[in-house]
């Protein structure tokens, strides 16, 4: 399927990063890695990684605003159109030699997230979409799972490390969840656990303490497969608040009322 000027511009900066981080990847030892906080690295290949997206991102739409993990946000002349970017989600990941991570990059208009770009360049895999135009990983168009009993579902969430406050909330939420599905995966890139629940790899995912960037691309590829997207306070929008929640619709329900049990 071919997608808008804003999605191919959007796909060629992913995959232009993917490159030059695969080739880091395979090097992995060698990176210079400084300290960013207990548990939280970031390396120079994160550094490039987001260089390269700003200049390709916004050397082909010079009015739009920047939001960037790295670096400070940019206002753009065009106050209604952000790039929203993580660089590279799953830097701990990257930095350890385990193969999922990815480049995330979201496009907002008016508050809205109308298009997002998801690619694990270490397994070739690129999820995208545009409002109203469908989910779809390379050219496979995606689609939540149709799992309807909890007992089947698999879930994903993120664990805080390294005596992040909303510890406790998810060891209380895993004790409730684990107990009436089939299993809780913690893989380490809240991109990419958003991408599996479009793809139907996962049935749902949950998680507290993140950044816009972490999950704004995923958001319109869960919903444009399918899938149900909310805060974990009902109502809530996810960019802002930081916590979501999403699944398929047989599921959605239920999953949440466990999570909001609390």
């Amino acid at each position: 399927m071919q997608g808008s000027a804003n999605l191919n511009l959007m796909k060629k900066a992913a995959r232009k990063v993917g490159r030059a981080l695969v080739k880091d990847f395979r090097e992995v030892e060698n990176l210079q890695v400084s300290a960013k906080g207990p548990g939280d690295f970031v390396s120079r290949a994160d550094k490039e990684a987001e260089r390269i997206l700003r200049e390709e991102l916004l050397g082909g739409r010079p009015t739009y605003g920047f939001l960037g993990e790295e670096s400070a946000e940019t206002e753009g002349a065009d106050p209604t159109r952000r790039w929203i970017v993580d660089p590279l989600d799953g830097t701990t990941n990257f930095l350890h030699g385990l193969p999922h991570w990815a480049v995330s990059i979201a496009l907002e208009h008016k508050g809205e997230i109308v298009a997002g770009v998801i690619f694990d360049a270490a397994k070739d895999e690129m999820f995208w979409a545009e409002k109203g135009g469908g989910a779809w990983m390379n050219e496979s168009r995606l689609r939540v799972s149709g799992r309807r009993s909890m007992i089947e579902g698999i879930f994903a969430t993120g664990v805080p490390f390294g005596g992040r406050p909303a510890l406790p909330a998810t060891l209380q939420d895993l004790a409730r969840l684990m107990p009436v599905c089939a299993g809780v995966r913690r893989w380490g890139a809240a991109s990419l656990d958003l991408a599996y629940v479009a793809a139907g790899r996962y049935d749902g995912y949950w998680e507290r303490g993140l950044n816009a960037w972490d999950i704004a691309a995923g958001i319109v590829i869960v919903k444009e497969a399918g899938g149900f997207v909310d805060g974990l306070r009902a109502g809530d929008n996810p960019v802002e608040s930081g916590s979501i929640i999403c699944g398929n619709e047989p599921l959605f329900d239920a999953f949440s009322k466990v999570i909001r049990a609390a």
